[in-house]
């Protein structure tokens, strides 16, 4: 008997964020209707209201929702990425990049609409994100002494600004495969980190 065990079955609920997600971004929070939310996954718009109470809602779950998933995937990494803080930063990255490819939608999402959000649940975002950047910059330091805290600050969020950019990247400018992308994203990153802690170097090339 085989012990492979089947991947988990994808909730109703989680295709309903899916595909607001795509929707969202695709023509924006107010462009897209209940209706067509429900028709993309059979159910009547109606039928949504079974799961959440309206397109607010189904905003604020992504929102709140990815940057919980990315602050507690990035404490896990911490914790379990290896013996020493360049392979922890490591893991961070990769974490990260598979979160930009695999996640564009989103970050697309979160880039127009995080304003629509409700006070309380545009500060919990912030408040995740202030704390999974702050994760990264404890990591870049020990990797990096000689940046101060607030040049790894800054290298952090220039590093996050690169990667989620994925979401802007034209067919033409695409990478023949997945890997070929992962690896040059990671490169890109650890060599903004690089010329962050060595400005000297990196103004001589």
């Amino acid at each position: 008997m085989s012990s492979t065990k089947a991947p988990a079955a994808v909730s109703r609920r989680e295709q309903i964020l899916k595909e607001a997600a795509r929707l969202f971004a695709e023509r924006g929070f107010h462009g897209v209707g209940v209706d067509e939310i429900g028709a993309a996954v059979g159910i009547s718009g109606p039928g949504l209201y079974r799961h959440f109470a309206g397109k607010d809602a189904m905003l604020a779950e992504l929102l709140v929702g990815i940057s919980e998933r990315l602050l507690d995937g990035g404490r896990l990494r911490v914790a379990d990425g290896g013996e020493s803080a360049e392979e922890v930063l490591h893991a961070l990255i990769e974490g990260h990049i598979d979160f930009a490819l695999d996640d564009r939608p989103l970050i697309t999402v979160h880039d127009r609409e995080l304003d629509r959000l409700r006070e309380t649940d545009r500060k919990r975002v912030r408040q995740l994100q202030r704390q999974y950047v702050e994760l990264w910059v404890e990591v870049v330091r020990e990797v990096y002494p000689a940046c101060t805290e607030a040049e790894a600050r800054a290298a952090v969020h220039a590093v996050f600004g690169l990667l989620n950019s994925t979401p802007h990247l034209s067919p033409r400018a695409s990478l023949p495969s997945r890997s070929a992308t992962e690896a040059l994203l990671k490169r890109l990153a650890l060599g903004a980190f690089a010329a962050a802690a060595d400005p000297d170097r990196a103004a001589m090339g």
